[in-house]
């Protein structure tokens, strides 16, 4: 427990920084919080519809992911659950107040797309050898982390 004393504008400022705790084994992992842009802080969760929190903070566990990953490697997500395979994540948005959608290519290269409510929520974060004909390789966490940094 923090027994630090706060004024009234930490404190208020406290209440709608997302809270998170990790504990890893490696040295290479870091809370998906950490360095959150202001944009995530800026309005409550209370005042977020739950397909924009759960996108926010997606994106935040996407950008991190991404750190761990090498030259070759770029992101992919797995679906839980079911035989759908893995999905190679080159966009994301969300539909308020309770979709979150995923856009990107199987493993044969088609055009794929999941639309999921926020309530079956539910991935695995995988790491998938980039193309060979890529020289380097897409790391789409940055990119929606920048946008939520314009926001």
């Amino acid at each position: 427990m923090n027994d630090e004393i706060m004024t009234t504008a930490e404190a208020a400022e406290a209440d709608v920084l997302p809270r998170c705790h990790e504990v890893h084994t490696g040295k290479d992992r870091t809370s998906p919080a950490e360095g959150a842009p202001a944009s995530v802080k800026a309005k409550p969760f209370e005042k977020k519809s739950a397909a924009e929190w759960a996108y926010e903070r997606l994106i935040l566990y996407i950008k991190n992911f991404e750190k761990t990953l090498d030259n070759e490697h770029e992101i992919a997500m797995g679906f839980v659950g079911g035989d759908a395979g893995v999905l190679k994540i080159e966009g994301m948005g969300y539909f308020d107040p309770d979709i979150v959608t995923f856009y990107g290519s199987d493993a044969s290269g088609s055009k794929t797309q999941l639309v999921q409510h926020v309530s079956q929520l539910s991935v695995i974060l995988r790491a998938l050898p980039k193309p060979v004909d890529q020289a380097e390789p897409e790391r789409i966490g940055f990119h929606l982390a920048a946008q939520l940094e314009k926001k």
